[in-house]
């Protein structure tokens, strides 16, 4: 079964051709980080016309290095949301017309669960059940992973996600866009434990989580040194701060995964290409006795593999959409049963 995929949700342009469900063909990705990194942080408007401009090349480049012509397509999967809805727009449309075209099934993906089916594409053994713990720029939450089609989620974030933080704090202190492995890589040249900032939610058989106090108090360290003419040392600041980020994370998903029993924890989204947290999660589930898993680095960020993953076991079920779909820019990541 051949699933053309289409990613568009933020500032990639991604097309994949993924073959039952986890082997990868094609997996097109046209970023528009350099054209946004002037601005210091994605434009929506600009986002959604490069759209426009890049999918039917990137399309083109997908069919060519796959060696797959359109008529050998099954179903089309597209991720309907969450993110900027012009952007969404522009993969929603592109699908559709495909599909209609075609006549084949069309599959609207959660953006959110497409992170989390990263990992089947670069772990060919992993099955359900495991704990997911996803983490990017505008989401952060824990989920059991009970089967392909069934899960629940354990905790999400009450305001700032992780991968948000990090872009606010990469700003604050001067650092360009994107913020998150600009921090990551000025950390590795500070001390971890210069400041101590606040941990927030972190009572036992709490899930949740919070980040913008964390922010704030990063901003208050900040302002409260140029106040008293002292200099920052931005390294100690980031490393710093990515501790405290790491430590929550870790620490929620490891003790959720032992509180059910499970011996299985997946990493997803962007923040998932952090150094820090990549190493404390994989020592954690070591002294734990638990397996860790994290997408190839190519697939933690946004892009139409995952999204053709996801919408593979969508199809199996029967769960396609109709041409009234439309892009939803604010959907959430909740509970699915099969």
């Amino acid at each position: 079964m051949l699933t053309l995929g289409i990613e568009s949700s933020c500032d990639e342009t991604s097309v994949a051709l993924i073959e039952n469900g986890r082997k990868i063909l094609a997996n097109i990705i046209s970023t528009q980080i350099p054209i946004h990194q002037k601005f210091g942080g994605v434009v929506p408007e600009i986002a959604s016309r490069k759209h426009i401009v890049n999918i039917m090349p990137v399309l083109d480049e997908a069919l060519k290095k796959a060696d797959r012509k359109l008529t050998d397509i099954d179903q089309v999967a597209v991720a309907y949301g969450p993110g900027l809805v012009g952007a969404l727009l522009v993969g929603v449309s592109a699908a559709k017309a495909l599909a209609f075209s075609l006549d084949v099934p069309l599959v609207a993906v959660n953006h959110l669960e497409g992170h989390i089916f990263a990992n089947f594409l670069t772990h060919e053994n992993l099955c359900p059940p495991f704990i997911a713990l996803v983490v990017s720029g505008g989401h952060t939450a824990l989920v059991h992973m009970k089967d392909y089609n069934s899960f629940s989620l354990i905790g999400q974030t009450r305001d700032d996600a992780a991968g948000e933080a990090f872009d606010k704090v990469a700003r604050l202190l001067g650092l360009p866009y994107p913020g998150g492995p600009q921090i990551d890589k000025l950390a590795k040249q500070g001390n971890p434990e210069a400041v101590d900032f606040p941990k927030a939610l972190m009572n036992k058989n709490n899930y949740e989580f919070s980040f913008s106090g964390l922010k704030s108090a990063v901003i208050n360290y900040i302002h409260n040194a140029e106040q008293r003419s002292e200099t920052i040392n931005k390294a100690d600041v980031a490393a710093s701060f990515q501790k405290t980020v790491v430590d929550i994370l870790v620490y929620k998903v490891i003790t959720a995964a032992e509180k059910m029993s499970i011996k299985k924890i997946a990493l997803a989204g962007g923040v998932a290409a952090n150094s820090l947290l990549e190493q404390k999660l994989s020592e954690e589930c070591r002294k734990n006795g638990m397996d860790f898993y994290y997408p190839s680095r190519i697939l933690c960020t946004d892009n139409a593999a995952m999204i053709a993953c996801r919408g593979y076991y969508q199809a199996l079920k029967g769960d396609f959409a109709d041409m009234n779909l439309n892009a939803m820019p604010h959907l959430a990541l909740k509970d699915a049963e099969n």
